[in-house]
């Protein structure tokens, strides 16, 4: 008897997977016939990237892009909170604080280089691409720009990173924080890749505010500032 139920279920599970699968097919084949060529869609698609990246990333861009930001602020790694933690008590909490400061202000130098890249990735977007997107969960662009760009952008930020620390001189008060967290008796020395992690939480940042911007385009329509926008996107509200 419980195996005639349980066969029962899978039947009738299997019929809906296979019912909602052809929906969804159905849709994705009738995008086209709402009044909007392939083409269209996929421009309607870049234009709510190209806002997204224009939008977010010139902000995080600024001096203080992330470190004003809490939602991406950079903090420190859990091998630095120690360090932070002792330079406090020890009366060093100015150097502590600018040290953090300076580690967001190099991620912030670093993000420019991200436009070209994601510009390529965004040129490069076939229409199934732009389906799938549409269709797709609300951050779909988003994890598209990720998967089409981390690789890049890794490359390019972490010799821009390593600059930058340099530049604004973090390179050098890290050296002295941590030489002299090494100092204290009895602590675990520590020797952390500040510009490996630095490049990693900088291109973190990139991704969740682009993320934000696409969530509000996808749920607002005040945020769809064109008339293709507008087109595109009532596709996914339907």
């Amino acid at each position: 008897m419980k195996n005639i139920f349980f066969k029962s279920l899978v039947v009738l599970f299997t019929i809906t997977l296979l019912s909602s699968c052809a929906e969804l097919q159905q849709v994705v084949q009738n995008l086209p016939q709402e009044g909007l060529s392939n083409e269209q869609i996929a421009s309607g698609l870049k234009q709510a990237l190209d806002k997204g990246i224009d939008k977010e990333v010139t902000q995080l861009m600024q001096p203080d892009g992330f470190y004003k930001d809490q939602m991406v602020k950079i903090l420190l790694p859990a091998e630095l909170q120690k360090v932070d933690k002792t330079l406090r008590n020890i009366g060093l909490g100015n150097l502590a604080d600018q040290g953090l400061l300076l580690l967001n202000r190099a991620a912030s130098d670093a993000v420019k280089e991200a436009k070209p890249i994601f510009v390529s990735a965004i040129q490069n977007m076939t229409f199934t691409d732009a389906k799938n997107i549409l269709l797709g969960d609300p951050t779909a662009a988003t994890n598209y720009l990720q998967q089409k760009t981390s690789a890049q952008l890794y490359q390019k930020f972490k010799p821009q990173v390593a600059q930058s620390l340099q530049k604004v001189n973090a390179d050098k008060v890290w050296h002295d924080i941590i030489t002299r967290y090494n100092q204290v008796p009895f602590v675990e020395k520590v020797n952390p890749d500040l510009t490996d992690y630095v490049t990693r939480k900088a291109m973190d940042g990139v991704f969740k505010k682009i993320a934000v911007e696409e969530k509000q385009i996808r749920s607002n329509i005040n945020e769809r500032t064109t008339d293709l926008l507008k087109k595109v996107f009532a596709l996914q509200d339907k």
